[in-house]
């Protein structure tokens, strides 16, 4: 769709530029800072026959994080726009019948985006379940599955429907030697929970910053799949891989439920995660247990990662931006159960995108967080969790 007029001001008010868009309806405003834009579409430059989706989202509010390069998208549709004689016998939808549409439209979204954290929150609760550590890195095995992925793809020329499993091989192998050689050594010096939980943090420093090193502050992206022609179903707007991927994410999750539920490993972890000691004394292996909870943990993660990677340009921060979601889903679903981390983090999910319809854009993780604690205070061990007594 070509000269479509963009225009970008600070939140000032103050013009930053603008741009039109070009045969293939892209177009590229860089920005001297940081920070929030509020970036306009000149509905009078859409084609004949063209109008936005959304009449009332002409103007959308971004955050520009430094480095990183912000993909904004227009949501459009045929009918409508293109001159006065168009304006006469179109038809718009009753504002009634746009609002419905957008509910669909974030609801389908949030779906999205809540199963990608339930796939890094599942292994960030079978972890906290089998060995109580709260894990601060989880959010950079993310990050560490999709650059992973894009090295195989990118530098080794493989695609990406080859360089994703590779990758998520690769972290699975990462998450055994790491409990092997590093969490499982800590563990067998007595080291206590809270050091642990604060050595997290600092693995997490050292990993987040490893990646800035090696691959820089810019977005990147993957070879393929980066830009896709959406299709309409009924209200929703989507694009195929955005669907191949929510797939995916729901027969992995299946299977995991599934191997938890029906399998000796599944059983025994529940075991381990129920009570280690009882579990030890029955015979069950608890160190090899925890060594395959996090490797298939650490492989979740960077599937997620990877996944999250081909809807979004992959940053530094992409992980650390998501795992308060992903503690939020655990939390909320009820600690070291992950039958609650994929309840709670598909509430998670829904709600910051659904929230958006009443509160800005900016604030919809708040949302999500103000209903977490809402609910703990109703319920405080979660929505699958279980009551504790201590003492």
């Amino acid at each position: 769709m070509n000269g479509v007029k963009i225009s970008v001001v600070d939140e000032g008010g103050d013009a930053v530029g603008d741009d039109t868009t070009d045969a293939k309806g892209e177009w590229a405003i860089p920005v001297p800072k940081a920070g929030t834009y509020k970036v306009t579409l000149d509905q009078k430059t859409l084609p004949q026959g063209v109008a936005l989706k959304f009449k009332d989202r002409a103007t959308l509010t971004v955050q520009v994080y430094e480095g990183n390069q912000r993909t904004v998208l227009f949501a459009i549709a045929a009918g409508g726009g293109g001159g006065p004689g168009d304006a006469e016998t179109a038809t718009p939808p009753s504002e009634s019948a746009q609002y419905w549409t957008r509910v669909a439209q974030l609801g389908f979204e949030g779906l999205s985006l809540g199963l990608i954290i339930a796939l890094g929150a599942v292994g960030l609760s079978l972890i906290f379940g089998t060995t109580g550590l709260t894990n601060f890195a989880h959010g950079e095995l993310l990050t560490l599955g999709a650059f992973t992925a894009f090295v195989f793809n990118t530098a080794m020329g493989l695609h990406l429907l080859i360089a994703a499993p590779l990758a998520v091989a690769v972290a699975a192998v990462f998450g055994y030697a790491q409990d092997r050689w590093f969490w499982g050594v800590l563990r067998r010096r007595k080291t206590g929970i809270i050091s642990m939980m604060i050595v997290s943090i600092g693995l997490a420093m050292f990993l987040r910053y490893t990646l800035l090193f090696f691959f820089g502050g810019q977005g990147r992206s993957y070879e393929q799949y980066v830009a896709q022609q959406g299709i309409q179903l009924g209200p929703i707007s989507a694009t195929p891989k955005s669907l191949v991927a929510m797939a995916i994410e729901i027969a992995v999750l299946i299977l995991i439920g599934l191997g938890l539920l029906y399998t000796r490993i599944g059983k025994a972890t529940r075991a381990v995660a129920d009570n280690p000691a009882l579990a030890a004394s029955s015979g069950i292996n608890v160190d090899r247990v925890v060594r395959i909870v996090w490797a298939a943990g650490t492989a979740t993660a960077a599937l997620a990662g990877i996944l999250l990677g081909t809807t979004q340009n992959l940053g530094y921060q992409m992980g650390l931006q998501v795992l308060l979601l992903m503690f939020a889903g655990v939390t909320l679903g009820g600690l070291g159960t992950a039958f609650g981390a994929l309840v709670g983090s598909l509430i998670v999910g829904v709600f910051i995108q659904v929230s958006t319809l009443w509160i800005p854009p900016e604030m919809k993780t708040v949302g999500a967080l103000v209903v977490l604690i809402i609910v703990l205070l109703i319920r405080p061990q979660g929505i699958l969790g279980r009551r504790e007594r201590i003492g």
